[in-house]
């Protein structure tokens, strides 16, 4: 995750304090300022929040019907697989949407036309998520409460669980599920208004800032044996710890965090990220705590030490808005 720009900032000491203290405030402000922000309307994907070969296909079939969007499908997928094609559990689940054999036999579908209905093929595979998605709506759409929902919990505990219960029944695993994939959803829909600013951003740049001048370590993770070294996700995943949220160890998968504000709406807090293919974010190799003013706290390659940088440069993809619910749906393992 080694970033190639070298281009020093020279800040006092006491202009950093200055700086940041003014930044931490100002996150504030810009949360009172900000905090009706909302919206509504159709549910397209974000720039980069799917991989481009993947895009069009979650775009079309996440709105196959009502209680689906691309945005619940893309977190399905994401859940799932991490957008792998040739994904296998151990207990036999295939694929891009983790079909068991069973399950294919009867829901999957030749959605490309080929002759073959292809449970490795995404072509075939993530029509058939939202196909099956879809039949599980439909099942259960005379069923009180939110039909989205339903579905989801449709997909976790089965149909009949959800017309016995009236509505999504009372297993913690299914209510896990459907929070889970409905935050996760969040992370892949573009923002429609205001991307609701963070309350702990604040802290986490506190964080940061106390480790100015810290020498970088591949793998650190802030440690005493490491030295209290870090690497850029390192960084990041210890400054939302001090604020309790949980993100994961790798860059790219912090990128689903949250939702995505535009770079004209970023704000103290927001992790910025950076990808050798901007339309790919399994492509992600580096990431920072943006700070205002085009620039970002991180940690960026060997030999450095932990500083401002811009965020200006060619490979930035994006930004993500760290929610605690967003962090907390993020998988474990993919």
């Amino acid at each position: 995750m080694a970033r190639k720009i070298w281009l020093p900032v020279i800040i006092g000491c006491g202009l950093c304090f200055s700086f940041l203290a003014l930044l931490v405030v100002g996150t504030y402000s810009a949360a009172a300022g900000l905090a009706g922000g909302g919206g509504g309307g159709t549910v397209t994907l974000a720039k980069g929040s799917v991989p481009a070969i993947y895009q069009s296909l979650v775009q079309k079939w996440g709105n196959l019907c009502p209680a689906l969007n691309p945005a619940l499908l893309a977190a399905q997928l994401y859940q799932e697989s991490g957008w792998n094609p040739r994904a296998q559990s151990p207990a036999a689940a295939q694929g891009i949407a983790q079909f068991i054999p069973g399950t294919w036999a009867t829901h999957g579908i030749d959605a490309n036309g080929d002759g073959k209905a292809d449970v490795w093929d995404p072509e075939d595979a993530i029509p058939s998520a939202a196909s099956y998605d879809c039949e599980l709506a439909s099942y259960v759409k005379n069923v009180p409460g939110d039909r989205t929902a339903n579905m989801l919990a449709s997909y976790n505990a089965g149909a009949y669980a959800v017309i016995k219960a009236g509505g999504v029944p009372p297993y913690a695993e299914t209510q896990n599920y459907v929070k889970i994939i409905t935050s996760l959803s969040k992370s892949f829909a573009a923002p429609v208004g205001r991307v609701a600013p963070s309350q702990q951003a604040a802290g986490a740049i506190y964080y940061a800032q106390q480790r100015l001048g810290t020498d970088y370590l591949w793998g650190g993770e802030g440690t005493a044996a490491q030295g209290g070294r870090f690497d850029c996700s390192g960084l990041t995943q210890a400054a939302y710890h001090s604020v309790g949220i949980e993100l994961p160890r790798v860059a790219n998968d912090q990128w689903n965090a949250g939702a995505h504000p535009s770079r004209a709406e970023l704000l103290p807090g927001d992790l910025v990220f950076f990808a050798t293919d901007l339309t790919d974010p399994r492509t992600i190799h580096h990431v920072g705590i943006y700070v205002g003013g085009g620039y970002m706290i991180d940690a960026p390659h060997t030999g450095a030490k932990i500083r401002f940088d811009p965020i200006g440069s060619a490979d930035y993809i994006g930004a993500t808005r760290v929610t605690r619910d967003g962090a907390a749906a993020l998988p474990t393992a993919l």
